[in-house]
C-alpha cells in the first residue's frame, strides 16, 4: 500500500494521462516550451531545428518524454512563416506599381493636350479683361481662343522645318532646338511681327461684296477655325504643310459661302496652285547645287582642312548677308520701309564682316583635327545652329500673321463696325499669337521635328546647312522675280533635294567603280533596297500639300453655315 503513495508523492516520472489538463506538467516544462516558443519566432525558420533540439533538451530534463514531444510540437506549429510572409508582400506591392506605370503611361498623352486647353481658356480671360464688357465682347473672346488655337498649330506644324535639319545633323539636341526655336520666333513676332496689315481677306475676297461687318466676322473666324484644325490634322498624320495656304482655303471657302463665288480674286489662287510646285524645286535644286560645290571644293580634296579653311569663311558671310537681306525683306519690312537695294546693300556689308571675323574663329577650330570628312562636317554645326535661329526669328516675324490678322481683322471689325482697309494689331493680340506658337512648339513640335531632320533622309552639319541656306536663297530670288512660294514648301523641297542628289551621286560613282573594277551593275532590286530617300514621305507630304486649299475651304464654308445659326 506504500508503493503507489511513493509513486504519486515523487518526481513526476510516470507519464500524463492524454485527458489530464496541461496544469499538471512541471513548471519546468512550460518555461522550457514558452522559451522555444520564442526562440523560434525570432530566428525563424532558418534556425528552427536548433532552437527545437535544445527545447528538447530542456523538457527531457523536467518533464517525461511523451509529454514533452507534445509541447514541442505545439510550439513549432505556433511559429509564424516570416519568408512567405514577406514573399506576399513583394508580389502586392510589386502590382502598385505595375498599376502606377501604366497609369502614367496613359495619363503622358493627355498631358500635352490639357497645358494647351488651359493656355487657350486663360487667353480668353485675357481677351475679356483687354477688351471688357461690352457689345460684341463674346465674340472677341471666342475668336481670340481660335487664334490661339490656330498659333498653337502653326508652333506644332511649321516650326519643325526651320529646326529639324539641325536637330536631325546632330547639332542641337531635342531640347535645344525647342528653346532656341521659341525664343526667336517669340522675338521675331513680337520686334518685327508688323504693326499694321492689311487684312488677308483683302487680297482673296472683295471686302466691299460682303453684307455687313457681322457677316465678315463669322467669315474670318470660319476661316481661322478651319485652317487650324486642318492644321491639327496635318501634324497627327506627320505632313508638314503651309500655314498660308491653309488660311487662304479658309478665307476662299467662307468667302463662296458669305458673298458668293464672284467675291473671290481667282487670279491670285493661280500663283498658289503654282507654289506647289515653284517652291519645293527651286528649293532643292539650290540646296543640291550647295551641296556639290561643297563636295567638289572642300570635302573630295587631298588637303580637306586647308580647303575649308579658305572657303568655309567665305560660306558663312555668304550665308550671313544672305540672312541679312532675308530678314530685312521679310522681317523688318512692316517696322521700317526697306527697299530691294537696300535690302541688297545690308546684306553685303553684313556677308564681308561676317567673312572676315569668321576667319580666324575658323582657323582656331580646325586646329588639331584630322584631315578627314567627319573633321570637315564638325566645323559646319556652329553656322548651321545660327542659320536655324535665324531662320525661326524670320518665321516668327512673317507668319505670325497668319495667326494673328484675322484675329486683328475680327477685332478692328467689332469695335469700329467697318469692313477692309488696313488693320492695326494691337499689342496683346501679337503677343498671344507669339506665345501660342512658341506653346504649340514647346508641347507638340518635336514629331514633325524628328520627321523633317531624319526620317526623310540621312542629314549632317553639312547637308543641314546646305538646306537652311537654300530657304533662304529661295525665298529671296522668288521674292525679286515675283514668285509665289511657301517656305515650309521650299525647307522640305530643299531636304529632298539633298537626299536625292545623294542618291544619283552614289548610284553614279557606284557605276563608274563597277565599269573600272569590270563588276556587274547592281540589280534593280538592290538599288532600291539602297535608296537614301523614303518615298512614302514624299508622296504623303506632296498629297497633304495638293489638298490643303481644297479641305481648308470645305471645312470653312461648314463651319461658317454652323456659326451663322448660332452666332448670327
Amino acid at each position: 500500500m506504500t508503493q503507489p503513495a511513493a509513486t504519486q508523492t515523487g518526481p513526476s516520472s510516470a507519464p500524463q494521462p492524454p485527458t489530464s489538463p496541461p496544469a499538471t506538467a512541471a513548471p519546468g516544462a512550460q518555461a522550457a516550451a514558452e522559451a522555444a516558443t520564442r526562440n523560434t519566432a525570432a530566428t525563424g525558420s532558418g534556425t528552427s531545428g536548433a532552437t527545437q533540439t535544445g527545447a528538447s533538451a530542456q523538457a527531457d530534463a523536467a518533464s517525461p518524454a511523451a509529454g514533452s514531444e507534445t509541447v514541442v510540437a505545439r510550439a513549432t506549429s505556433s511559429a509564424p512563416k516570416g519568408p512567405a510572409r514577406w514573399k506576399a508582400l513583394d508580389k502586392d506591392l510589386k502590382r502598385i506599381s505595375l498599376l502606377e506605370q501604366a497609369t502614367t503611361f496613359v495619363a503622358r498623352p493627355l498631358v500635352a493636350p490639357g497645358i494647351a486647353l488651359a493656355f487657350m481658356v486663360l487667353v480668353g480671360a485675357a481677351a475679356l479683361g483687354f477688351t471688357g464688357i461690352q457689345a460684341g465682347t463674346f465674340v472677341v473672346v471666342v475668336a481670340t481662343v481660335v487664334g490661339a488655337y490656330m498659333a498653337l498649330n502653326i508652333g506644332a506644324n511649321d516650326v519643325a522645318n526651320n529646326m529639324g535639319p539641325a536637330v536631325g545633323a546632330n547639332a542641337l539636341s531635342l531640347g535645344s532646338a525647342l528653346i532656341i526655336a521659341a525664343v526667336f520666333e517669340t522675338a521675331g513676332a513680337m520686334l518685327a511681327g508688323g504693326d499694321v496689315v492689311n487684312t488677308i481677306a483683302s487680297g482673296i475676297v472683295s471686302p466691299e461684296l460682303v453684307q455687313n461687318s457681322n457677316i465678315f466676322v463669322l467669315l474670318m473666324m470660319a476661316a481661322l477655325l478651319a485652317a487650324a484644325l486642318w492644321l491639327n490634322l496635318a501634324t497627327y498624320i506627320g505632313a508638314p504643310v503651309s500655314t498660308t495656304h491653309a488660311v487662304v482655303g479658309g478665307v476662299v471657302g467662307a468667302g463662296v459661302m458669305a458673298a458668293g463665288a464672284s467675291s473671290v480674286h481667282w487670279s491670285s489662287m493661280l500663283g498658289i496652285t503654282a507654289s506647289w510646285v515653284i517652291s519645293p524645286v527651286m528649293g532643292g535644286v539650290i540646296a543640291a547645287a550647295l551641296l556639290a560645290f561643297i563636295k567638289a571644293r572642300i570635302l573630295y580634296t587631298d588637303d580637306k582642312l586647308a580647303a575649308a579653311r579658305h572657303w568655309l569663311p567665305i560660306l558663312i558671310g555668304f550665308m550671313a548677308g544672305t540672312f541679312a537681306t532675308y530678314l530685312a525683306l521679310k522681317g523688318l519690312s512692316s517696322v521700317t520701309s526697306i527697299g530691294p537695294f537696300t535690302s541688297l546693300l545690308a546684306g553685303i556689308v553684313v556677308g564681308l564682316a561676317s567673312w572676315k571675323l569668321s576667319v580666324p574663329v575658323v582657323r582656331r577650330q580646325s586646329t588639331g583635327l584630322e584631315n578627314r570628312k567627319k573633321s570637315v562636317r564638325k566645323l559646319f554645326a556652329v553656322p548651321l545652329v545660327c542659320s536655324a535661329a535665324l531662320l525661326s526669328f524670320a518665321h516668327g516675324a512673317n507668319d505670325v500673321a497668319n495667326a494673328v490678322g484675322p484675329l486683328a481683322a475680327i477685332v478692328h471689325a467689332v469695335e469700329s463696325g467697318s469692313v477692309g482697309g488696313e488693320v492695326g494689331i494691337p499689342f496683346w493680340v501679337m503677343a498671344i499669337g507669339a506665345l501660342g506658337i512658341s506653346f504649340g512648339l514647346m508641347l507638340f513640335g518635336p514629331k514633325l521635328i524628328r520627321l523633317v531632320g531624319s526620317e526623310i533622309t540621312k542629314l549632317n552639319p553639312m547637308r543641314a546647312y546646305c538646306v537652311a541656306l537654300s530657304a533662304a536663297l529661295t525665298v529671296i530670288i522668288a521674292s525679286w522675280l515675283g514668285l509665289p512660294v511657301s517656305s515650309t514648301h521650299i525647307a522640305v523641297g530643299a531636304i529632298f533635294g539633298v537626299g536625292f542628289y545623294r542618291e544619283w551621286y552614289a548610284e553614279r560613282q557606284s557605276r563608274a567603280l563597277g565599269e573600272l573594277q569590270n563588276r556587274k551593275v547592281r540589280p534593280p532590286e538592290e538599288r532600291k533596297r539602297r535608296r537614301l530617300v523614303r518615298r512614302s514621305h514624299f508622296i504623303t507630304m506632296a498629297a497633304a500639300w495638293v489638298v490643303t486649299v481644297p479641305i481648308a475651304g470645305a471645312l470653312a464654308a461648314l463651319l461658317f453655315l454652323i456659326l451663322q445659326q448660332f452666332m448670327a
